[in-house]
C-alpha cells in the first residue's frame, strides 16, 4: 500500500485568535496523539493536505508525517478526523494518530459489487444495505475495498455480513449478522412502496377530527 508524505511543524499556540491567523497564512491547525505519545499540537500547509485529501480516501491513507520542532522526527500516521466550516466546506483541523505497522487498527473500506445477479436479469431488483464495511487489519493490509460477487444472487436472496471472506489477515467485526446485499422481487417492492403512501381519505379525516376538537 502506497505510503504519502506530509510536511508539519510544532505550533507552540492555541486558542481560536491563533487558528484564526494560521488559516491566513495559508496553515490548517492540527493534532498529533497516539497510544504511546503526548498529544502534539501542529500547523500543516493547506495546500499540501488539499491535494492529499483530494486524491486518497482520508480513512485508509498511511501517511509518513514528517515535524520540525528544532529537529525533525518522522511518524507513521493516518487521520482520524477532519473538520470543515459547515458553510464554506473548507477543512479547518486535521487529528492525525500515530499507528503501529505491526499492530492491527480498525478502519473502514468500500464495497465493491461484482457480476450481474441472475435475479436481477430475472426482473428483481437489486438493494445495496451496506457500502462500507469497518475492518480490523495491519496497516499495510488496509484494502481498497472488499469485493462482493453477487452473480449467483437469486430473488430472495441475500448475502450477509457473516458470509463475505476477505484475505489474508482482514476482520471484519460484528455483533450481528447484517444484510449486506439483497435482490428483493418487483411485487415485494411495490409492496413496500403502497405501504408507505397514507391510504385515500385519511388526511381528511384528520383535518375533520382537528375541526371536532
Amino acid at each position: 500500500m502506497e505510503i504519502h508524505k506530509l510536511k508539519a511543524s510544532v505550533r507552540n499556540t492555541a486558542g481560536k485568535g491563533s487558528s484564526r491567523t494560521l488559516r491566513r497564512d495559508g496553515k490548517l491547525p492540527a493534532i498529533l496523539y497516539g497510544s504511546d505519545i503526548e498529544s502534539v499540537s501542529l500547523s500543516i500547509d493547506t495546500h499540501d493536505i488539499e491535494l492529499l485529501l483530494n486524491k486518497v480516501s482520508y480513512t485508509q491513507a498511511l501517511i509518513n508525517l514528517a515535524v520540525e520542532n528544532g529537529h525533525s522526527f518522522e511518524k507513521m500516521v493516518m487521520i482520524k478526523e477532519v473538520q470543515s466550516d459547515p458553510l464554506t466546506r473548507k477543512y479547518i483541523h486535521i487529528d492525525f494518530y500515530e499507528i503501529k505497522m505491526d499492530r492491527k487498527i480498525s478502519t473502514t473500506a468500500p464495497l465493491l459489487i461484482t457480476g450481474v445477479s441472475k435475479g436481477v436479469e430475472a426482473g428483481g431488483t437489486l438493494q445495496i444495505i451496506r457500502r462500507e464495511l469497518d475492518v480490523v487489519c495491519l496497516p499495510s493490509e488496509i484494502p481498497d475495498s472488499i469485493e462482493i460477487d453477487i452473480s449467483d444472487l437469486d430473488i430472495g436472496d441475500s448475502i450477509h455480513v457473516a458470509d463475505i471472506r476477505p484475505e489474508g489477515g482482514i476482520e471484519i467485526p460484528y455483533d450481528v449478522n447484517f444484510t449486506v446485499v439483497t435482490v428483493v422481487s418487483p411485487k415485494t417492492e411495490a409492496v413496500e412502496a403502497a405501504a408507505e403512501e397514507p391510504e385515500e381519505g385519511e388526511g381528511t379525516k384528520a383535518e375533520a377530527g382537528d375541526e371536532s376538537a
